[in-house]
C-alpha cells in the first residue's frame, strides 16, 4: 500500500521457504534448544475493518494447524516471546540478518531486545538459508518442471503471434496473458522484449517501440507458479526469417550454448562455465573475422567479454537469481537448477565488427536441472534450432 493505492504483496522468499505463509507482518521463530527446537508464527490478528478492505487474514488459533508450526500467537506478543527467551537463557545467540534489515521496526525492536544482556549477539542466517534452499527437493523440481513449461509454451505463443509493425508491448502483453492463462500468478520479472539495436541494452524493459520488418527479437521473460520462477530467452527474426549475418550469430551463439549444457556433467562452477564459454565464443568469433586470430589465450577472453559482457548462468529457483549468498565458484551439485545463457551483442562503437553486424543482440537461455548423470533442460519444450525458430516465426507473416 502506498497513498492508499494497493500493491501486489511478494513475501520474503527465505521466509515463505520455512513457513509456507503468504501474509504479510507475519514472523517466524525458530528455537533450539538442548537439541530440541519448534517453529513459532506469529501472524497479525482477525480484524473485521482491516479484512474488508484487504481481505481475510489467518487467525491466530487455525495458523499453526494450516502452516505445519508448533505455534502459533499474535504478531504482539513476539517482543514479550523474545524477551522472555532470552531471560530464559542469556547465552542464546539470535539469529538474524541484521546486515540487510527488511523490516526497520522489527530490526529496532531486536535491537532494543539484545540490550537486555550483555552476551547477546546477531548471527545471520541467510547463507545458511540460501545453501538449503540451493539444493531442490523433489516437489520443488515439479513446481520449476510446471513454471518452465508455462513460460515455453507462453514464448511459443509470443512467437507465432509476432509480425512487423507490430510494439514491443505487444509481444510483452502476449507472453503475460499466456502465462497467468495457464496457470502463472505473473511474470517472474519485468521482462525484456527488445527489437533491433534495443537488444545491445542487457537490461531494457521499456518495450515501446515499435518492431519493423528485418530486425530481431529479443525476449527475455520467465513467470512464477507457485512461488517458483522460470526465466528462459529466445531470439527470432521478425518477419520469419534470419538474415545471413543474424543467421551466422545466431548459430554460434546456440552451438556454445549446447556445447556448455554437455560440460555439466563434469561438475563444473559456474564461474568455470564462464570462463568456458568465453572461450568457445571467443574462438567461434575468430572464425569469422570479428575478434583477431593473433591474440593470446586472455585477451581472447577478454575480447569475447565484449561481445557478451554478463555472467553466463546463475542459480534459479524461489527467486530468479536465487541463493544469492551463494558464491558462483563452488562446483554444481545434483539437485540445483541453473541458467545457461551466452549471447552476442555488437554495439556500433566495436571496431572489429563490420557495419552490417551493428546493432545485433543474441541471446538463448534455458534453465537447467543439474543430475547425477549430467543435466536436464527444463525448457526443452521452447524450441530454439533455427529452422524451428524461422518456422514458429513465419505464422503470422500473412497477416502483416
Amino acid at each position: 500500500m502506498s497513498d492508499k493505492i494497493p500493491y501486489v504483496f511478494r513475501q520474503n522468499t527465505d521466509f515463505l521457504y520455512f513457513s509456507g505463509c503468504q501474509e504479510p507482518e507475519s514472523i517466524l521463530v525458530l528455537t533450539c534448544k538442548e537439541n530440541k527446537s519448534s517453529f513459532t508464527l506469529f501472524v497479525r490478528p482477525k480484524d473485521e475493518h482491516s479484512e474488508l478492505w484487504d481481505g481475510p487474514r489467518t487467525s491466530v488459533e487455525t495458523a499453526a494447524e494450516i502452516f505445519g508450526t508448533d505455534y502459533a500467537l499474535p504478531v504482539t506478543k513476539f517482543e514479550q516471546f523474545v524477551a522472555s527467551f532470552i531471560q530464559e537463557d542469556k547465552k542464546s545467540i539470535i539469529w538474524y540478518d541484521y546486515a540487510d534489515v527488511v523490516q526497520p521496526i522489527l530490526h529496532k525492536k531486536l535491537c532494543q531486545l539484545v540490550k537486555l544482556t550483555d552476551n547477546q549477539i546477531f548471527a545471520s542466517p541467510k547463507t545458511l538459508f540460501h545453501q538449503i534452499r540451493l539444493i531442490k527437493s523433489v516437489y520443488e523440481i515439479d513446481l520449476m518442471r510446471e513454471s518452465c513449461r508455462i513460460a515455453s509454451n507462453a514464448i511459443i505463443k509470443t512467437i507465432q503471434s509476432s509480425k512487423p509493425q507490430m510494439s514491443e508491448h505487444q509481444l510483452f502483453a502476449t507472453v503475460d496473458y499466456e502465462c497467468r492463462m495457464h496457470g502463472a500468478e505473473y511474470l517472474a520479472y519485468p521482462p525484456v522484449v527488445a527489437a533491433g539495436k534495443n537488444a545491445n541494452i542487457i537490461h531494457y524493459i521499456s518495450n515501446n517501440q515499435i518492431i519493423r520488418s528485418g530486425d530481431l527479437v529479443l525476449m527475455d521473460a520467465g513467470c512464477e507458479y507457485h512461488g517458483y520462477s522460470s526465466d528462459i530467452t529466445r531470439t527470432w527474426p521478425i518477419n520469419g526469417k534470419f538474415t545471413p549475418e543474424q543467421r551466422v550469430l545466431y548459430e554460434i551463439v546456440l552451438d556454445v550454448q549446447k556445447n556448455l549444457i554437455k560440460t555439466l556433467k563434469d561438475m563444473p562452477s559456474l564461474d568455470n562455465v564462464f570462463r568456458h564459454m568465453c572461450f568457445l565464443l571467443g574462438k567461434r568469433l575468430q572464425d569469422i573475422n570479428l575478434i583477431p586470430k593473433n591474440i593470446d589465450e586472455e585477451k581472447l577472453l577478454t575480447a569475447a567479454y565484449t561481445y557478451c559482457p554478463h555472467h553466463v548462468s546463475h542459480y534459479l529457483g524461489m527467486d530468479v537469481h536465487d541463493a544469492g549468498k551463494i558464491s558462483r565458484s563452488i562446483r554444481i551439485q545434483p539437485g540445483m537448477i541453473i541458467t545457461i545463457e551466452p549471447g552476442i551483442y555488437i554495439s556500433p562503437k566495436n571496431l572489429h565488427a563490420p557495419p552490417h553486424f551493428h546493432g545485433l543482440g543474441i541471446r538463448i537461455e534455458d534453465d537447467i536441472l543439474v543430475t547425477e548423470n549430467g543435466s536436464e533442460v527444463l525448457t526443452k519444450t521452447c524450441p530454439k534450432e533455427v529452422a524451428e525458430i524461422e518456422a514458429l516465426a513465419s505464422q503470422n507473416q500473412g497477416s502483416c
